[in-house]
């Protein structure tokens, strides 16, 4: 049998115990992966821009709220991108510079946008109302952080509506194409001369690479009309966003930053010049592929005349999938009870999760080699959002997660990136301190 990478690392995960019968499923991620992904990113722009010109790739820390996975990325000269106070703590104990961070959320609080500016963090502003509150901050306490203004081009969406952020009614920035928008922007640029950048983040999954172009575009026209107005380089900087598809039907990794960054330069030649600093950010691009869920498979039953493996790994780690099987459809690898690739015919089969109600299944009719109890399920392709973004049903506890690296022996060697939540860590987070609190305001 030639077994890949990918099988020894199954292997080596289940010799080491990181899944058993007590710890029935964990996520895995290669760190050897992260590295060449983040070093891809970083030389495609640089091929294509002007030497000296100030460049940030801002990782969108949703895609894997983990600080040991920050803290990696961060050694790669990536920084972060993040959209609440829980994201900026995670890179601050990650250790990444201010100078490094770009704060988007939509729904910034005034404590929020007030740490963001003492600290010099890169703020961009979603909204009228959100940019009257940085007014205001401004007059009474000026910072030097860099502030920018969030734009929706408003070019469309994508193949996935709720992934889509350039939709005529999206709730993200401020939507150019609606009557007096675009004067609007143009003039509130103008007005402050510490409003220094534009942003527009049009891409996610499901969306056209021409049409990301297209939205980088109207960033760019945007910045040249008011730089004409205002007579010299009042906008200094763009970011981008991110969103660079990923590619779930198999190992390919399509399209690639090269890809993107060569459509960008044909499409918006002035972006690379020089006149503009670059900020990008990316998230699933970069994680997707090095990160696998491995899961026991419990029991194997049959229904209606088709076997259904019932598994660990369900909505709690792959909510998208399970609620949304055709916008996030993921592959699924076999494996027996030590970890090598189950042979035999592929048999069309259910494979579902722990969690109670029917529709928990990561996998419906799919054909694989028939599962039994004892053995293992691989989801792959699932390194950002999967096994770090836990949805709590049915109080099931956050799983391990494992990096991984060969050895100089070439075999695997793991290290944690986020223990295993214990029972008594789920029941203290479920308010176990306050147990009697509402029998005491019930008695009075």
């Amino acid at each position: 049998m030639n077994f890949t990478d990918r099988d020894r690392v199954v292997q080596a995960a289940l010799a080491q115990g990181l899944v058993s019968p007590g710890q029935p499923v964990a996520g895995l991620l290669d760190v050897a992966g992260v590295r060449r992904s983040a070093a891809e990113l970083r030389a495609a722009f640089e091929e294509f821009t002007a030497p000296g010109t100030p460049v940030l790739h801002a990782f969108a820390v949703k895609a894997a709220s983990l600080v040991p996975v920050l803290r990696l990325l961060a050694q790669e000269g990536i920084g972060c991108e993040v959209a609440s106070p829980g994201e900026l703590a995670l890179a601050r104990a990650a250790g990444v510079p201010a100078r490094h961070t770009v704060l988007d959320s939509p729904a910034k609080t005034l404590a929020e946008l007030r740490e963001a500016l003492a600290l010099g963090i890169a703020v961009n502003v979603d909204n009228h109302e959100e940019l009257s509150r940085i007014d205001r901050m401004m007059a009474s306490a000026p910072s030097t952080a860099p502030i920018g203004l969030r734009v929706n081009p408003q070019i469309g969406g994508g193949s996935i509506g709720p992934m889509s952020t350039a939709t005529d009614t999206s709730k993200f920035g401020i939507p150019l194409r609606d009557p007096g928008a675009r004067e609007w922007v143009v003039r509130a640029c103008l007005d402050r001369p510490w409003l220094t950048r534009l942003h527009a983040h049009v891409g996610s999954q499901g969306m056209p690479l021409e049409r990301m172009a297209e939205g980088v575009r109207a960033l760019y026209d945007l910045a040249e009309e008011i730089n004409e107005q205002a007579g010299g380089g009042r906008i200094t900087t763009l970011d981008i966003g991110g969103g660079l598809p990923v590619n779930f039907s198999s190992d390919a990794v399509t399209p690639t930053y090269r890809e993107y960054a060569a459509l960008l330069h044909s499409a918006v030649p002035g972006l690379f010049s020089g006149r503009y600093g670059l900020v990008t950010e990316f998230g699933r691009s970069l994680l997707a592929k090095h990160g696998m869920v491995l899961a026991r498979v419990e029991y194997a039953k049959w229904a209606g005349g088709r076997p259904i493996a019932v598994t660990h790994a369900g909505a709690q780690v792959a909510t998208r999938t399970v609620f949304a099987p055709a916008s996030w459809p993921i592959r699924v690898a076999a494996y027996d009870a030590k970890g090598r690739p189950k042979n035999g015919a592929p048999v069309p089969q259910d494979i579902a999760g722990p969690c109670c109600f029917a529709g928990d299944l990561v996998a419906e009719n799919r054909p694989l080699p028939l599962l039994e109890s004892g053995d293992h399920t691989a989801l792959l392709d699932t390194g950002a959002y999967y096994f770090s973004t836990h949805f709590a049903y049915n109080t099931l506890p956050r799983p391990g997660i494992y990096g991984y690296a060969p050895g100089p022996d070439g075999t695997f060697r793991f290290a944690t990136v986020r223990t295993p939540q214990s029972l008594e860590e789920l029941t203290a987070e479920s308010g176990a301190e306050h147990a009697d609190e509402l029998r005491k305001l019930a008695l009075g």
